[in-house]
């Protein structure tokens, strides 16, 4: 932070507030692949909250946290703009629709073997 601080002419707290402000900005390097659970209106109505759950104890996360082998990152989205097929999911950069706990464990399983991609079911 220091060094764009100065390259901007700004002060650390300026660019510390930026940073934690806007949810893709990152102070650490995230996991090889990002799990994006939403938390929108229409995805909880259809049942994201239990995912989140299901999620969270699968990798043994909370939000904004990376598994020990750094191949996962969980975060909060607050729209993935499918909300007609909720509840959704992006992995990457791949959103899935009507996702369940059974199907991202799937997800999940195909990625912590090497050089998979995320495919929809």
């Amino acid at each position: 932070m220091p060094v764009i601080a100065s390259a901007l002419n700004l002060s650390d707290a300026d660019i510390h507030g930026v940073i934690t402000f806007y949810h893709d900005f990152k102070q650490e390097k995230p996991g090889k692949n990002t799990i994006q659970i939403c938390r929108a209106e229409a995805c909880q109505a259809m049942g994201s909250r239990q995912l989140e759950i299901h999620a969270k104890a699968k990798l043994g996360l909370d939000w904004h946290e990376t598994t020990a082998d750094r191949n996962f990152t969980l975060e909060p989205v607050y729209c993935l703009g499918n909300c007609a097929c909720a509840p959704s999911v992006k992995i990457n950069d791949t959103i899935l629709a009507d996702m369940t706990g059974e199907k991202l464990d799937q997800q999940i399983e195909a990625l912590s073997l090497p050089s998979i991609e995320v495919k929809e079911l």
